[in-house]
């Protein structure tokens, strides 16, 4: 498999999300309908990449995960920067280690979006720092089924 269209995943099964940050990875599911995706865990990553992409496996081979939506961080005018490239580079090593289709969705905002939920719901500093990533995975997945969905 390779890097494909939103649209070009395999139609039914479970999804999982990836918010690619420098120091950790959040990590998202959706059920086999991909009606709702929930935040799964935050992966904190190493000195090497191999021990976090292990990891993602096992969530992935736990959940019978069909595709992966991992967020592009673009710059608020569209365009790519750094961060961008990194979670570029992060879909190139998965597909280096495992055959797997992955999209890429839009993530601008998803991270402020998350923490406005955890405010509104008062947890927190603390608590809001835990669960940050794993978050911005979820609304970063669900933007990406509602998409799916709006377009059937």
């Amino acid at each position: 498999m390779a890097i494909t269209d939103l649209f070009d995943l395999p139609p039914s099964g479970p999804l999982v999300g990836i918010d690619p940050g420098s120091k950790t990875l959040g990590i998202a599911a959706c059920d086999a309908g991909r009606l709702i995706a929930s935040p799964v865990e935050t992966i904190r990553k190493g000195r090497k990449l191999a021990p976090s992409l292990d990891r993602l496996f096992e969530i992935m081979d736990q959940r019978h995960t069909v595709g992966l939506v991992i967020g592009l961080p673009l710059n608020m005018d569209g365009s790519e920067g750094p961060r961008a490239q990194s979670a570029r580079a992060l879909a190139r090593n998965i597909i280096a280690r495992r055959d797997i289709p992955i999209a890429f969705q839009d993530e601008r905002l998803s991270s402020s979006e998350a923490e406005r939920a955890m405010i509104a719901g008062d947890l927190s500093r603390a608590r809001r720092a835990e669960l940050i990533d794993a978050s911005a995975a979820a609304i970063i997945l669900q933007t990406a089924i509602d998409r799916l969905a709006n377009a059937s």
